[in-house]
């Protein structure tokens, strides 16, 4: 049985109509240009996915650079879901508080991308090599890179400019249970370590992913776990259900898409080698706690005027 629209998991309103006045004249919110930048990225994450969980098999033709096998297509494109809804539901929250882990986790993905990006030029459509190629691929790949410069750069100076604006954060209210907790720390430890790894030394995928990843799709795979692995390290930090929410819903997405993918192309896994069953459990784990955060957390109450 669902929980009602605007309670916490034990019946008690979300917003005391006392404070609800003060609620919405005292409390940071989400300025202007910050939301005109994540509608923005929230379209391009959309493209993102239709180009890589849709059509993972067609990257040549319709992507910025060719991506083999096709489950590293749909694992990124799951990313990029996840990317998408952190982004959407952060729009519909006005409390900046609610939304900087999320902000932060899309910066966080953005710079390591960049970075990837101008290490790995060579493999994308707009060189000469690749002059045969559709010309939707190699507008993607002009279309990526000037995204990836300008992303970052926007975020940054808009994250301080939201940080400066008037108003306070409101106080943790709704604390994470422990267990939960707990088995977001262990995750974020191990999506922080491969990620870090696979970034760092793109070949060390031959031990530490089940299947193979040439080194620019590993260091963005990798930028996608350091990314996920940041925003629940920070969720178990802040230890509030109300700004864990929109994390735990793109984690969720991003689980559940990334299981969806494996049985797609579950031809392209090494199912004999002891690090695929680990992937396999850590996303079914993922999965639960980002479902387990998501229906425990209270249900943000929106002025429906």
């Amino acid at each position: 049985m669902g929980r009602a629209r605007g309670t916490r998991p034990s019946g008690d309103p979300l917003v005391d109509p006392a404070t609800a006045v003060a609620r919405t004249t005292s409390h940071r919110e989400l300025l202007p240009a910050m939301r005109g930048l994540l509608l923005a990225f929230s379209v391009l994450t959309a493209l993102a996915v239709l180009a890589l969980f849709l059509l993972p098999a067609r990257t040549a033709e319709v992507f910025a650079w060719t991506i083999e096998p096709p489950l590293s297509a749909a694992f990124l494109g799951a990313g990029y879901a996840a990317g998408c809804t952190l982004v959407l539901l952060s729009l519909r929250d006005p409390v900046w508080a609610d939304s900087r882990v999320p902000v932060l986790t899309i910066l966080v993905f953005a710079l390591l991308t960049l970075a990837a990006t101008l290490l790995h030029l060579d493999r994308f459509h707009f060189q000469p090599e690749f002059a045969g190629a559709p010309l939707l691929a190699r507008a993607s790949a002009w279309i990526w890179t000037a995204v990836y410069v300008a992303v970052p750069v926007a975020m940054v100076v808009l994250l301080a400019r939201q940080e400066r604006g008037p108003g306070t954060d409101p106080p943790p209210r709704w604390p994470v249970p422990l267990l939960l907790r707990a088995a977001l720390a262990v995750e974020s430890a191990v999506l922080l370590v491969t990620g870090i790894a696979l970034y760092a030394v793109p070949s060390s995928a031959r031990v530490l992913w089940p299947w193979e990843l040439p080194p620019l799709t590993a260091r963005v795979v990798a930028a996608w776990l350091v990314a996920f692995g940041l925003a629940t390290a920070l969720a178990t930090v802040a230890g509030d259900l109300q700004r864990l929410r929109t994390a735990a819903v793109a984690y969720a997405v991003f689980g559940l898409l990334v299981v969806v993918s494996l049985a797609r192309y579950a031809d392209a896994v090494t199912w004999g080698s002891p690090v695929a069953w680990v992937f396999l459990l850590l996303t079914l784990a993922i999965t639960a706690t980002g479902v387990a955060g998501w229906r425990s957390a209270p249900v943000p109450v929106r002025d429906a005027s």
